[in-house]
């Protein structure tokens, strides 16, 4: 009978050590969650602007910064004004090209002749001076000097080679005033490559205007007379 009792220490010591891991664990239990759950309500509970807008100062920064980027102007005065002058000389130039332009509309070459001179005199750093070269020349042949206008449309169709006018209108002047029909073949034939226009004299006259005198070189030129 002595022999089937457990000894009392190790009962005491099982028991002791069951109660004791048993205690461990309650107490553990709430030491280890209730922190945790603790941060999660209070990161909860803070505003969600906190975490997406930057700071007041950060905001200022911000403001400030793209303030001094529009207020910074790369262009200085002395510029704006050099701008503004070229400007208008542009603009006085074009408005005395389409002056000259209109006087040849309507037969008054001695006014258009002193257009285009005055534009080419005044504004010659502008390439569109050129242009004013052709009316020039245009007109010289009929109230001017006919070998100066052949010398300036000579010297302008290098300068705009591959506009169809002046070559057109030199081939008229070297056929008939300089009676080098080879050479009026060639100007001639770039001119009504680029535009075939110009084989019509209704179209020189009533549509560029020309004057009466290259209009008639222009009709020998064609019908070789």
């Amino acid at each position: 009978m002595g022999a089937c009792k457990a000894p009392i220490p190790n009962l005491l010591l099982t028991s002791s050590s069951s109660s004791s891991s048993s205690s461990t664990q309650k107490t553990l239990i709430p030491i280890s969650r209730t922190p945790l759950l603790t941060r999660r309500l209070v990161l909860l509970s803070l505003p969600l602007a906190n975490f997406l807008l930057p700071s007041n100062s950060s905001a200022v920064d911000a403001i400030e910064s793209t303030s001094a980027v529009t207020t910074f102007n790369p262009i200085s005065d002395a510029e704006r004004d050099a701008s503004a002058a070229i400007s208008r000389r542009i603009s006085e130039a074009l408005d005395l090209l389409e002056r000259g332009r209109d006087f040849q509309a309507r037969g008054d070459f001695d006014q258009a002749l002193l257009s285009f001179t005055q534009v080419i005199e005044k504004y010659k750093e502008f390439a569109f001076s050129d242009y004013a070269r052709v009316g020039r020349a245009l007109t010289l042949y009929e109230v001017g000097n006919r070998d100066d206008a052949i010398a300036e449309m000579e010297d302008v169709s290098m300068s705009l080679k591959g506009y169809p006018e002046v070559h057109a209108a030199l081939a008229a002047a070297l056929y008939v005033d300089k009676h080098a029909p080879l050479l009026a073949e060639n100007q001639f034939t770039i001119a009504t490559l680029l535009d075939p226009h110009y084989t019509d004299l209704s179209y020189v006259k009533d549509t560029k205007h020309w004057p009466p005198s290259l209009v008639s070189s222009l009709q020998h030129f064609i019908t070789l007379s």
